[in-house]
């Protein structure tokens, strides 16, 4: 796990966006479980290209899709390992990767972006294929 103080800042970018944590495999069972709607999900990390397209990408989309995910939520790889894991699962058969980004409907996977769609690629590139696929789901 990595010390809370060091990720609080990168937890904090997307929650004081309106992202809500779920830190426990519980938490996410019982959102997509109960959720009708749509639920943007990002699988945070402390990599770069999580600081540098995977949340502000994610952000910028929000921020400027006329159509928009009922419920923004978020998990922590390497900290919120129950939650986490909960979230992979429902992925399948995606592989594990973070950052990723998944758009629940109705609880189930919608739509997913991989980690390699996300290295390499600006935040206003990931933030363009978002508000497609929010056109698409939401």
């Amino acid at each position: 796990m990595y010390p809370e103080p060091m990720i609080a800042p990168m937890r904090a970018e997307l929650t004081s966006n309106g992202f809500q944590e779920f830190r426990t495999a519980e938490a996410v069972e019982e959102h997509l479980s109960n959720h009708k709607g749509t639920t943007l999900i990002v699988i945070n990390s402390v990599c770069g290209c999580a600081a540098g397209s995977a949340r502000p990408g994610a952000i910028m989309a929000v921020n400027n899709s006329d159509k928009k995910p009922d419920t923004l939520a978020t998990v922590f790889a390497g900290n919120d390992v129950e939650a986490v894991n909960k979230v992979r699962e429902l992925c399948l058969p995606y592989p594990p990767s973070s950052p990723a980004i998944a758009l629940f409907k109705d609880g189930e996977l919608a739509h997913f972006v991989e980690r390699h769609h996300i290295e390499g690629r600006n935040a206003e590139m990931i933030a363009h294929h978002l508000i497609a696929v929010f056109d698409e789901y939401c």
